[in-house]
């Protein structure tokens, strides 16, 4: 009967002793959660009672090893690694699903990371958005999505459907919403894989303009950027360049494994090295 999920009822007691100190008692508490799959939003959001702080943070620490089983599982690294992702976005975009459900704290409501993309293609269409620069306007001018300046480092800046449901996060997730949401409206928009500081690519015109998702969308000539006498070599060259999802998922995986350990994740960050080792 154990190994069976707690039932409404038994929630019910499981959170009354949430707060309980006893070890034998929370370790009890912790086992019973762990059955729960690591998502309780749904459930929670038909109860009459908010978590008080503290519960949600104990109910988060609980939650959080059965999302690791579930990541650890359902991790399907490409044969070839991250070089098989050249051009295969759908498979880029479920592995970004996986992780934001493994880096979902479990307890807010919130749309899976798909349906979010998919509902902010249906609005700017809906707004009459006809091309990628109007597309930067829409998401970047605006109050949609905007940079995350007071928490840079925070782990759910790599949760795409965190930032999509909180309006921001750091210059990657910015672009890659950017992109994916283009992608879905059939426009060409390139990532620029800038070293320290992510950036995306659209044509007007026949000319190169990179957009600075980060600032607002700033729109920069292409041209204008390559002149600066501050650039070495190597940092023109990626310029020019495009990034392939590959490319993109690894520096992903390097920047929240980071931010993991700097919020002392150290069984999340390790869980996350060993995927990227499964792309090389």
């Amino acid at each position: 009967m154990d190994a069976v999920p707690p039932a409404p009822e038994e929630l019910d007691a499981l959170l009354r002793l949430l707060d309980d100190e006893t070890p034998a008692v929370r370790e009890r508490v912790a086992e019973r959660f762990a059955l729960c799959g690591g998502d309780l939003s749904e459930w929670l959001a038909t109860q009459p009672r908010p978590l008080s702080r503290q519960e949600k943070s104990l109910l988060a620490e609980m939650l959080s090893p059965p999302r690791r089983e579930i990541l650890s599982r359902e991790w399907i690294a490409p044969t070839g690694g991250a070089a098989a992702l050249q051009e295969d976005w759908e498979s880029f975009e479920a592995l970004l699903r996986s992780l934001s459900d493994f880096l979902h704290d479990g307890i807010s409501l919130r749309q899976p990371l798909s349906d979010a993309l998919d509902l902010l293609a249906e609005e700017a269409a809906d707004e009459g958005v006809t091309t990628a620069n109007e597309l930067r306007a829409f998401l970047f001018e605006g109050t949609r999505l905007a940079a995350n300046q007071t928490e840079y480092h925070d782990p759910r800046n790599s949760d795409l459907a965190w930032c999509i449901a909180e309006g921001r996060s750091n210059p990657l997730g910015l672009c890659l919403i950017f992109m994916l949401v283009g992608r879905r409206l059939n426009f060409e928009i390139e990532g620029v894989n800038f070293p320290g500081h992510f950036m995306c690519r659209i044509f007007e015109d026949g000319f190169p303009l990179v957009i600075d998702c980060f600032d607002r969308g700033e729109l920069h000539l292409q041209s204008d950027l390559l002149e600066n006498s501050e650039l070495n070599r190597v940092q023109r060259n990626l310029l020019r360049q495009t990034v392939d999802p590959g490319t993109i998922l690894l520096r992903l995986l390097n920047n929240l494994s980071q931010a993991l350990e700097q919020a002392g994740r150290d069984d999340d960050a390790q869980l996350i090295q060993k995927l990227r080792t499964t792309l090389e």
